[in-house]
């Protein structure tokens, strides 16, 4: 029996990798974009109700649709934003997931996978970007939303480290402790678990060859 998985911002980049490996492994993918025309669902996650149109949009088309990966984000490596794009950046990053996660909860349950960040896993720092922020908010909505939705749906993340920089990025990638740089495919595969590990909630596992070690803790 196949089973269904919402992809956001699945159609390109990481988010299509990770929608291709899912269909190997033997998940329907359907995939949400703002931008692809070829996208299953077109959506922009940065409405106010964004969230629940996608969710129906889906249902509606795959009444089986018991699993997300939440995927889409807003990129900045700037670190003051103009209200406006603070709060796109954050409706898109923060808001989408937390609200796609509590609607699969309340319509049956199953499986969401958040991708964060690796330099999330670190402590916060004054200077950190709204990107950052946001991802950090992420995690911390990861392991909230797995405790409080436990018995309804499992809520796991993983977290990235240099594998495929953001087009608008200029910044080095930095060295890796196990000197290679992770693949799309490798992060697709640590989706592919956690959508299949019943007995998991609430964890994050990096995929950024060991990256996350030399951030400050």
């Amino acid at each position: 029996m196949r089973r269904t998985v919402l992809v956001t911002g699945g159609a390109r980049r990481l988010g299509k990798a990770i929608a291709d490996a899912l269909r190997a492994c033997g998940w329907n993918v359907l995939v949400a974009s703002r931008t692809a025309p070829d996208a299953a669902v077109a959506v922009d996650l940065s409405e106010p109700d964004a969230p629940s149109k996608l969710f129906a949009a889906a249902k509606a088309v795959a009444p089986d649709l018991c699993a997300i990966v939440n995927n889409a984000a807003v990129f900045s490596q700037k670190q003051d934003l103009p209200p406006d794009e603070l709060s796109r950046l954050r409706a898109v990053n923060v808001d989408a997931p937390h609200a796609l996660t509590a609607l699969l909860a309340a319509n049956g349950g199953g499986a969401v996978v958040n991708i964060i960040d690796c330099h999330a896993l670190g402590a916060a720092r004054a200077d950190d970007t709204p990107y950052l922020k946001s991802k950090r908010d992420l995690l911390a909505a990861t392991v909230e939303d797995a405790r409080s939705l436990a018995g309804r749906v499992r809520v796991n993340a993983v977290a990235p480290g240099p594998v495929l920089p953001p087009e608008s990025c200029h910044e080095r990638a930095g060295s890796t402790p196990l000197g290679r740089h992770p693949t799309p495919q490798e992060v697709a595969d640590a989706v592919a678990y956690l959508l299949s590990a019943e007995s998991t909630t609430g964890a994050v596992i990096p995929v950024d060859g060991g990256q996350s070690l030399a951030i400050e803790q």
